[in-house]
């Protein structure tokens, strides 16, 4: 087995962890004004999309309910929805801008499935490329894609701008 070389992981398992809280991580940024900074690309009436901070790949992204619920059943219909259209959103942007050969797009519900904030459900939007790291296990050959979150979050924002706008 190829082993996976992702230095910049180091900083959130070693990194300072939130006081405990009753608002998740993804509830404060979902409140915040500073979408640079927090690398969000896109926000609708009752989700947003986000770059992962720690991707397991370049363009990984997530699409996040404002509203703080654990659990794909405690969506409303309205949530629902708007999280898959801004997940098809992303994915075209994604398309267009990287040019992946593929995608991963989940959700890990629970602790047990590796979900890393247990009270916030998130839909995973993950690029692949042909021999790149797979998921999770790395099985083959890895190679990450160098390009910083900024300018990854700028070019999503101008590709889902230009789609919003059709």
């Amino acid at each position: 087995m190829e082993p996976l070389h992702a230095p910049w992981r180091i900083q959130y398992i070693l990194g300072p962890k939130p006081a405990p809280s009753d608002e998740s991580i993804f509830s404060r940024i979902a409140k915040e004004q500073n979408d640079e900074k927090n690398h969000v690309i896109a926000r609708g009436k009752t989700c947003f999309a986000i770059l992962n901070n720690y991707p397991y790949n370049g363009g990984h992204l997530m699409v996040i309910p404002y509203r703080q619920v654990p659990a794909i059943g405690d969506l409303t219909d309205e949530e629902l929805l708007e999280m898959m259209h801004l997940v098809q959103t992303c994915q075209t942007a994604l398309t267009e801008t990287m040019h992946p050969q593929g995608f991963n797009i989940g959700i890990n519900q629970g602790k047990v499935a590796g979900a890393g904030i247990v009270e916030h459900l998130h839909i995973h939007v993950v690029p692949r490329w042909n021999g790149d790291s797979n998921f999770m296990p790395v099985i083959g050959q890895t190679s990450i894609l160098p390009q910083a979150l900024s300018e990854v979050a700028e070019n999503l924002r101008k590709a889902i701008r230009k789609l919003q706008s059709n």
